[in-house]
C-alpha cells in the first residue's frame, strides 16, 4: 500500500473476498468454515487434496476485493451488487474476527480495506478455487430492477438458426472445402480487462 509492504504470508491461502449486498452472518460463517477446512494441500505421504490450511498450520492472507461482485454490462463493469463501503468494511472486519476465533489469530493476515493495493500472489500449481456461499431462496419482491430486466431478457431471448433449414438438410460432400464439420467457427466470449 503506497509503496510499503503491510502484510505477507508464507505457505497458505490467499483469500480474495467479494462481499455482496445480500451477504449475511450466515454466509460469513459458511465461508469461514469452508476456507479453513478446504482440503487443497497434500499430506505427509504426498497425497494431494488431503489437508486443510488448519491441518498444516499454514497462514491465511485476506484481501477485500469488491470487483469480484462485478456484473458486465457489455464491456463495462457494474458493481451494484457489491455491498456499500461502510457496510462492507464492518462485514469484512467481522469476517477476519471470525477467522481468527476459529483458527490461530496470528496466522490470519489482511491487507488494508479500501486501499489501492499491489497484491503479489505466487500460486502453487497454480490452484485457484472459487467458493460461494449457498444460494439463499430469493423472494421475487427483493430482486433489483436490473435483475428483473436481466430475467426478462433471458426469458425472451430466442435462438437464431446458424444456417437455413435448406442448408441444414442438404447433405455435405466431405471433399467440399466449404463443408464444415462444425468443429471450427466463431467462438467469442467476454473477457475481463
Amino acid at each position: 500500500v503506497g509503496g510499503e509492504q503491510i502484510s505477507s504470508i508464507g505457505r497458505g491461502l490467499c483469500v480474495l473476498l467479494g462481499i455482496s449486498l445480500e451477504d449475511t452472518q450466515r454466509e460469513l460463517e459458511h465461508m469461514v468454515r469452508k476456507i479453513l477446512n478446504l482440503r487443497v494441500f497434500e499430506d505427509e505421504s504426498g497425497k494431494h487434496w488431503s489437508k486443510s490450511v488448519m491441518d498444516k498450520q499454514y497462514e491465511v492472507l485476506c484481501v477485500s476485493q469488491f470487483t469480484l461482485q462485478c456484473i458486465l454490462k457489455g464491456n463495462k463493469p457494474d458493481y451494484h451488487m457489491a455491498m456499500p463501503t461502510e457496510q462492507a468494511e464492518c462485514f469484512y472486519n467481522n469476517f477476519l474476527e471470525q477467522l481468527r476465533k476459529a483458527y490461530k489469530p496470528e496466522l490470519i493476515k489482511d491487507g488494508k480495506f479500501g486501499a489501492y493495493m499491489q497484491v503479489h500472489i505466487q500460486n502453487d500449481g497454480p490452484v485457484t478455487i472459487e467458493l460461494e456461499s449457498p444460494a439463499a431462496t430469493v423472494d421475487p419482491k427483493q430482486l433489483t430492477k436490473l435483475e428483473k430486466q436481466q430475467q426478462r431478457k433471458e426469458k425472451t431471448r430466442t435462438k437464431v438458426p446458424s444456417e437455413s433449414s435448406r442448408e441444414r438438410n442438404t447433405p455435405r460432400n466431405k471433399d467440399d472445402p466449404s463443408a464444415s464439420s462444425g468443429a471450427e467457427g466463431d467462438v467469442s466470449s467476454e473477457r475481463e480487462p
